[in-house]
């Protein structure tokens, strides 16, 4: 007689089985060539309550075990004020994904609410200091984000856009505030569309944006609208390329210092005339 699968066993059999080449073999890609996860470390796994962050957190805890990596986790979540209703779907979904979540709250949201000019950048900085002092506490090395490969897109087109800057998103950085501590990004090379239709098959409703300036949006980072046109401009550009996407990530991973009159590294800003005549 054939066992009856749980709820929660159906749905990370999913990721093994059904979504096996779109999501854990990316998870698994980016784990090993950005060197995300070293024997000993001690991971945040940070939980917002979306799609992406929940998905990651399932996609950590297959590979804790079943890695040959000793490694721990803790899947925390920061509330910065949520209502009810989110902090409730936040607390279900991960009863339902067997998902043991340390919850910690601040009032992330009423100083944002209070700043008199971009109140976004301001909850998005203060976001990432409270996790990192609670994941130090903790006793953690790291902090795992959920941001994506059609994340690291958009920021790459939006920073060259909008910011004047050829600017990625790194697969992990060491911070700058939080001597020790390390950010990772292991859904790095994972699509948003593979995301949502794992979230689709197993019929699985999570928060979208919980933020308190624009409840309706579907991406809160520093600017929710600019975001959302570039996605929507990606979109229309892969109508007529679809490899876009894959070419903009292979850039980045292949810039060619030699033939740009000007960069910065560590903060200091360079001229190709430093080294022209040694050319």
């Amino acid at each position: 007689m054939p066992r009856t699968l749980t709820a929660c066993q159906k749905i990370e059999r999913s990721i093994i089985t059904k979504y096996r080449k779109e999501l854990w073999t990316p998870f698994m890609t980016a784990v090993k060539r950005y060197e995300l996860i070293a024997p000993g470390d001690k991971i945040a796994v940070c939980i917002s309550g979306g799609k992406d962050s929940m998905l990651m957190a399932k996609l950590m805890q297959q590979l804790q075990r079943h890695s040959a990596v000793p490694f721990e986790v803790v899947y925390l979540v920061m509330d910065p004020g949520y209502n009810a209703i989110n902090r409730r779907k936040i607390e279900s979904n991960a009863q339902l994904l067997e998902l043991p979540i340390t919850i910690f709250e601040t009032n992330i949201f009423e100083v944002a609410n209070s700043a008199e000019s971009n109140p976004c950048y301001l909850c998005a900085r203060m976001r990432r200091g409270h996790l990192y002092a609670k994941a130090r506490e903790l006793g953690c090395n790291k902090i795992a984000l959920g941001h994506h490969f059609s994340d690291v897109i958009e920021t790459t087109v939006m920073g060259m856009f909008y910011g004047a800057q050829l600017q990625a998103m790194m697969p992990k950085l060491h911070s700058k505030n939080f001597p020790g501590m390390e950010l990772i990004r292991p859904m790095y090379c994972i699509h948003e569309d593979d995301i949502l239709a794992w979230k689709r098959y197993n019929d699985l409703e999570f928060i979208q944006c919980a933020c308190r300036f624009t409840e309706n949006c579907t991406m809160c980072d520093n600017g929710g609208s600019k975001r959302q046109e570039v996605k929507q401009l990606i979109h229309r550009l892969k109508r007529d390329n679809p490899d876009i996407e894959k070419s903009i990530f292979s850039a980045i991973h292949a810039v060619s210092l030699d033939t740009f009159p000007g960069y910065k590294t560590r903060g200091e800003e360079h001229s190709f005339l430093e080294t022209y005549e040694t050319r």
